[in-house]
């Protein structure tokens, strides 16, 4: 990460309602919708062997519905005899049955370790297809929904290796010729993993391009691998293709192959044979001295040694040989007072008075990094009492105490978060490196929504009890991601939903929704001004505007497989039938 721009998110006060006093759960009927299928959704559980968390992330919580932002409540799912199927909404009373756009060539039952298959919608007229055995699809569509104009047709599939999940795509224009970058998710077995789950997740970055000349095809240009331990909760490519913005709790980086790898210059090179080596030296302190051990050569005697100690500074030399030590040290000593001896296992023992009793010395040499600091047991326990105060084994066994031991009965389950801290990270495709990267500490990621289909998707972030919407801005280097959007206290809320699966907004941010594995959903109102006079009994004043909850609860027996979000409609997919809430009225 050296080299890298530390950024912070900016929110925007106007965004925010420090007033906001919760949501009003609200009776008012939902009208709801359904569609039964003609064939079940085609659901892949998790096998015996995908057993981990990332796995569960990945694949067992994978969202079946896929919503196509280039066209108005437009959606699309893959049925079990490897169809995919589509339901475009004009009008909710005149709905017609999802209709097939589109059969996978593959049989998808004939591949054991097949995963769920995915699509993405590039642009307005390219899909990008997976049918989960590893094969990937360019589709050129033509105008999707309920146009005449769609026609899905196979313009490139190729066998990229092991099975994997459409993540993003793009199409843009490059150099005149048309390109699709797609990411490719992957849980793989890592080997060299012995500690940890035995698994590491790969995205894998792939730039397709048409051929400027002969059939005009299309062929793959350029892959690249990035590998991290923990699936990332967001990962999406830059319109222009040009950078790629990866939301994980774990970092990733780069997988650089033998005939890609960028030369080190060579002062890292020394630097890292620098740290190859063992330490040249060791040193404990105490509060009045300082204590080096050298390691000195067979051939060695006391009349090679020549030390010089002056009031801050120290110089060591061996023979007629460059000095082995040299430097100022951290702080002053009593030089007539320092000694040497040699030791008996022939190592060189060096001791150093200090000037200031009681001062602790963070390095020996000023900008010397040869040598290795040993804490001595004393100290550390030492130390361990001095931070005693900010924990203890009791639950705030005395609270009057001047400094007060951390209280975890004050933090809700819903305030912990992972041990390694999230990171937002802005990687270049040409260099490879990350270029901007955003410690998001405890500000946890909800979830992703498009807002306009021709920038990269929005992340959703907790912050403080609220959740904030975040719009990345690739071209923009000094406001790359703009807070557009706030919903009041449903970071706070969410949290209590333990059995929640799936979270969504509308696009143009009239309410957020969230759905429970089973057959409820819960959605979340902006706040709105009263028709009817309202008082606060409490405070004795009147209330303004309200916000609303509503809860729909689906006649269902089937898990919900997915779940996608329109500025009027909520979509609900199950294993054998499509829910439509319709939540706001058209214009």
């Amino acid at each position: 990460m050296a080299g890298a721009a530390h950024c912070s998110l900016q929110a925007k006060r106007l965004l925010l309602d420090p007033k906001f006093e919760g949501y009003k759960l609200s009776l008012e009927p939902l009208a709801c919708y359904q569609l039964g299928l003609d064939a079940a959704v085609a659901e892949v559980q998790l096998r015996d062997d995908q057993y981990t968390l990332d796995h569960m992330r990945a694949f067992g919580m994978y969202n079946y519905l896929h919503l196509d932002s280039w066209y108005q409540d437009n959606v699309y799912f893959v049925d079990q005899f490897g169809r995919v199927m589509n339901l475009s909404v004009t009008l909710d009373t005149a709905l017609q049955k999802p209709r097939e756009v589109f059969r996978l060539p593959t049989d998808l039952t004939a591949c054991d370790d097949r995963l769920c298959a995915s699509m993405h919608f590039s642009s307005s007229t390219w899909v990008t297809l997976s049918d989960g055995t590893g094969r990937l699809y360019l589709i050129k569509s033509g105008k999707r929904g309920s146009s005449a104009s769609e026609k899905w047709e196979i313009v490139f599939n190729e066998e990229l290796g092991s099975p994997f999940i459409v993540a993003h795509s793009v199409s843009f224009v490059n150099s005149d010729a048309h390109s699709l970058a797609v990411l490719l998710l992957r849980v793989e077995k890592d080997e060299l993993d012995t500690k940890g789950s035995g698994f590491h997740v790969t995205l894998e970055w792939v730039t397709i391009a048409e051929r400027k000349e002969g059939d005009h095809g299309y062929e793959i240009i350029k892959r690249r691998v990035l590998q991290g331990k923990s699936v990332p909760h967001y990962a999406a490519i830059e319109p222009n293709g040009d950078g790629l913005m990866i939301v994980s709790h774990k970092p990733f980086t780069f997988m650089q192959s033998e005939s890609d790898k960028i030369e080190e210059n060579d002062d890292t090179k020394v630097t890292n044979e620098k740290k190859a080596v063992d330490p040249l030296y060791y040193w404990q302190q105490t509060e009045d001295d300082v204590t080096i051990t050298v390691h000195l050569p067979q051939d060695i005697t006391k009349d090679d040694i020549k030390i010089h100690f002056s009031l801050d500074n120290i110089c060591v030399t061996l023979k007629d040989q460059p000095p082995l030590m040299e430097g100022k040290l951290y702080s002053s000593v009593d030089h007539e007072s320092c000694t040497w001896i040699i030791r008996e296992d022939k190592s060189l023992e060096i001791s150093l008075i200090k000037k200031n009793e009681g001062s602790r010395w963070p390095e020996l040499i000023v900008g010397d990094t040869r040598g290795e600091f040993i804490m001595d047991p004393s100290q550390c326990s030492e130390i361990a009492e001095s931070l005693m105060h900010l924990t203890s084994e009791v639950m705030n066994p005395n609270p009057e105490k001047e400094n007060p031991p951390c209280n975890a009965q004050e933090l809700e389950e819903c305030d912990a978060f992972l041990e390694d801290g999230a990171s937002l990270c802005r990687f270049d495709g040409d260099t490879l490196k990350v270029t901007h990267i955003v410690n998001l500490g405890s500000n946890q990621y909800l979830f992703s929504v498009v807002v306009n289909p021709k920038e990269m998707p929005c992340f959703c972030l907790r912050h403080d009890v609220d959740a904030l919407l975040w719009q990345p801005h690739s071209d923009q280097p000094e406001n790359m991601w703009e807070h557009i959007a706030t919903f009041n206290a449903l970071g706070y809320v969410q949290a209590s939903k333990q059995d929640k699966k799936f979270m969504a907004c509308a696009p143009d941010y009239s309410y957020a929704a969230l759905c429970e594995c089973l057959r409820r959903v819960f959605i979340y109102r902006q706040p709105t001004p009263l028709a009817t006079v309202l008082y606060n009994r409490k405070e004795g004043r009147q209330v303004g505007q309200v916000a609303k909850q509503l809860v729909a609860t689906l006649e269902a027996t089937d898990p919900i497989l997915g779940f996608q979000a329109t500025s009027e409609r909520l979509f609900v997919l199950t294993t054998k039938t499509l829910f439509l809430i319709k939540v706001n009225s058209g214009n």
